[in-house]
C-alpha cells in the first residue's frame, strides 16, 4: 500500500477528530455537512412542513435525509446528482446531470403540479488543488444550480447555495441581488475554518 502524504495524513486525522463527523455518524447521517444545513435552517427558519425542496448534488444524502424529515409527509423532497444514491425514506431521487432535458424533466416530474419552494446546492468540484483551475469550476456550478432554481422556485422561494470566496464570488453574489430581493451569507459552524466556503440564501425572487 502506497504511503500515504503527510496532507493526507493530517485529512483523516482532522476528519476522524472531528465532532460534527462523530454526530453524523451516531444520529444516523449520510455526511457531517447536514449540520452545517442544520444550523442556517435553525437560524432562517427554512423548512417546515408540506414544502417542496430540491436538493441539487445531493450524494451522499445528508441535506436530504434532513430536509425529508423537515418537510414531513405532506411536504417533497426531489434529490439530484450525477452519483448514484441509495434510497432514503420520503426523497425522489433523480440520477443525472440536471443540465439535461430528461434529468430536468424528471426534477420537474417528481416536483409534481408545483414549484418549489427551496431549491438546496451544496456542490463543489473534484478540487485539482490548483485555485485557478478550482474556483472557476466552483462558480460556474453556482450559476448552474441559480440557473435551475430560477426555473422552478415559486415567487416567494428560497435559494441556499454553497459559495467559495474567491474570483467570481463577488460577481455572483452581485447576480443574486438583481434576482433576489433579500441575500444573506452565512458561515456555519459545521464549516471548518480553513474553507472558503460560505452558503449564500437569496429569497424573494425579483420580477425581472
Amino acid at each position: 500500500m502506497p504511503k500515504r502524504s503527510k496532507s493526507s495524513q493530517r485529512w483523516l486525522k482532522e476528519h476522524f477528530d472531528d465532532r460534527f463527523v462523530t454526530r453524523a455518524q451516531q444520529e444516523g447521517y449520510r455526511s457531517r455537512a447536514v449540520f452545517k444545513l442544520e444550523e442556517i435552517d435553525r437560524r432562517e427558519r427554512l423548512l417546515r412542513r408540506g414544502l417542496r425542496v430540491v436538493d441539487l448534488g445531493a450524494a451522499p444524502g445528508g441535506w436530504s435525509q434532513y430536509a425529508a424529515d423537515r418537510v414531513g409527509p405532506t411536504g417533497r423532497v426531489v434529490a439530484s446528482d450525477i452519483l448514484s444514491m441509495d434510497p432514503i425514506p420520503g426523497v425522489d431521487i433523480v440520477t443525472g446531470d440536471f443540465r439535461e432535458q430528461a434529468v430536468l424533466e424528471g426534477i420537474l416530474a417528481a416536483l409534481g403540479d408545483e414549484r418549489a419552494d427551496l431549491v438546496l446546492s451544496d456542490m463543489a468540484p473534484n478540487l485539482s488543488g490548483t485555485d485557478a483551475v478550482d474556483q472557476p469550476r466552483a462558480i460556474h456550478l453556482c450559476e448552474l444550480a441559480l440557473d435551475l432554481a430560477l426555473r422552478v422556485l415559486k415567487p416567494n422561494g428560497a435559494f441556499l447555495v454553497k459559495l467559495f470566496q474567491g474570483q467570481g464570488s463577488d460577481e455572483y453574489l452581485r447576480e443574486l441581488r438583481l434576482r433576489f430581493r433579500r441575500v444573506a451569507v452565512r458561515k456555519p459552524q459545521a464549516s471548518r475554518p480553513r474553507s472558503r466556503e460560505v452558503y449564500v440564501l437569496a429569497r424573494e425572487l425579483r420580477d425581472v
